[in-house]
């Protein structure tokens, strides 16, 4: 249960001749990614001639607590399920923003973070635009507005040139669906069918909760664009080096998902019977700190012959605790979400696999928690290695003086959080538990600092269209 504050989830839907509610399909699809923001959540709808969006704050259960957007003939929609990573919590930066210019609408969901965006941003402002919000994703769609390409492919395309960092892009104009994943592949984008029905989402699951078949994962460094005439490809940059992010594996993505052919499940389920191999705990019982740590937790226990077993009980009506945006609230929600089940670890030597510690508060206080309802040791396993620097490409983590293991031993993180003893899985362990991908192909900046695109660089060159 890490107190990352989580990038986003974007969905798109386009259907001719109006063969699916595409309305509906969005909101079952935002639905599914709801695990990626829990902040605010949007759905735009367009029939071809007008374009509407409706959006708010909140889960996508309240936001569209009484109905969904609703028009004639509809037939594409994207949606957005927000964490802020730039900008505040605001209603005015909730997603899809919805943009009029010389060439029509725009409906934008992004998924990532821009590292140029500010001197992009300074350079539009100089030069006289206007924002609406505190988003870098604003940004993106003024370089559209601005550019003097002549299609929207175009407009794209040539924006793209311009901005670096991590993004998944889903835009609508009045008669295309169009997908972008940024060249280094850093958040996953996938696409789906329907029928004649295309879908565009950040992961699988949500294909599957719209009855779609999984067709395949948007290329990094690929744009699609779908229309009437079908889906069509643009490949549109190279990455010297692929650098997806290696959290959607240990605990962004849903387990059910999979991403660029690599199961989460099984990475997860990969990740525990690594940390027993190395870790070597023994001890009465295996439990998980829920719902994050439960795959790794089920691998611990198939290697090492000790049961698994629950031991804290979960909250369901209480969403991720990194949804909070202050510290004080964080430790509310804790002691709200979760509670020691006493019949499970009274008298026994526990050993508790969780995803992350990243302040190390939240541990501690579930170490203190099981060990008041009678636990007579607590070995904590952590299924990544220590994470010692920021993230910058859509992950909103504390600055690197605030990180646990930035600053402190294995050792002296043990004795904060009051465990008898505690294991992070090793770098080279945790590359060995992706085996669909090259392991070289992954970001690992938040381990090792070693960042695949600083800001104002370009690691990649773009193909001549």
């Amino acid at each position: 249960m890490t107190a990352w504050h989580e990038e986003c989830g974007v969905f798109g839907a386009y259907s001719p001749a109006g063969e699916h509610n595409v309305a509906a399909l969005t909101y079952h699809g935002l639905f599914a990614l709801q695990h990626r923001g829990q902040e605010s959540c949007g759905i735009a709808v367009t029939d071809g001639a007008w374009m509407d969006v409706s959006r708010g704050m909140g889960l996508v259960s309240e936001v569209f607590r009484h109905q969904i957007p609703n028009m004639n003939g509809q037939k594409i929609a994207v949606g957005h399920v927000r964490y802020s990573t730039t900008g505040s919590s605001l209603i005015a930066n909730t997603q899809p923003l919805l943009v009029n210019y010389s060439g029509g609408k725009i409906a934008l969901a992004h998924n990532g973070n821009l590292t140029n965006a500010a001197a992009l941003r300074k350079e539009l402002e100089d030069n006289g635009t206007i924002f609406q919000t505190s988003i870098d994703s604003e940004v993106f769609v003024n370089l559209i507005a601005r550019s003097r390409q002549e299609t929207i492919e175009e407009k794209i395309l040539d924006s793209l040139k311009k901005i670096r960092g991590a993004y998944c892009l889903t835009l609508m104009t009045e008669n295309k669906l169009i997908g972008v994943r940024d060249p280094q592949g850093f958040r996953p984008l996938c696409i789906g069918k329907r029928g004649n029905t295309y879908i565009i989402a950040s992961e699988s699951c949500a294909l599957d909760v719209a009855d779609a078949e999984f067709v395949r994962d948007v290329a990094p460094g690929e744009m699609v664009v779908i229309d009437d005439n079908g889906l069509k490809s643009y490949p549109f940059a190279v990455a010297e080096k692929k650098a997806a992010c290696i959290f959607e594996y240990i605990y962004f993505a849903r387990p059910d998902s999979i991403i660029d052919g690599q199961s989460v499940h099984a990475a997860r389920f990969m990740m525990g019977r690594m940390l027993a191999r190395e870790s070597g705990f023994t001890g009465d019982i295996v439990i998980s700190v829920p719902d994050s740590g439960n795959t790794a937790a089920s691998g611990y226990a198939f290697e090492s012959g000790i049961p698994y077993v629950d031991g804290l009980m979960k909250n369901r009506y209480i969403g991720r605790t990194f949804i909070e945006p202050t510290q004080e609230r964080r430790k509310t929600a804790v002691r709200m979400k979760l509670n020691p089940i006493r019949a499970s670890v009274e008298g026994k030597a526990v050993i508790m696999v969780d995803d992350s510690i990243v302040r190390g508060t939240t541990s501690g206080k579930i170490v203190k928690m099981l060990k008041n309802a009678g636990a007579k040791a607590v070995h904590m396993c952590v299924s990544s290695p220590p994470i010692t620097h920021p993230c910058y490409y859509g992950i909103d983590t504390s600055v690197r003086k605030e990180l646990i293991a930035a600053e402190k031993s294995v050792e002296e993180i043990r004795a904060y959080i009051g465990a008898d003893s505690l294991h992070f899985l090793s770098l080279a362990g945790l590359k060995a538990c992706t085996g669909k991908i090259n392991p070289e192909d992954m970001c690992y900046a938040c381990f090792n600092g070693g960042y695949p695109v600083e800001e104002g660089q370009s690691k990649f060159v773009f193909e001549a269209k």
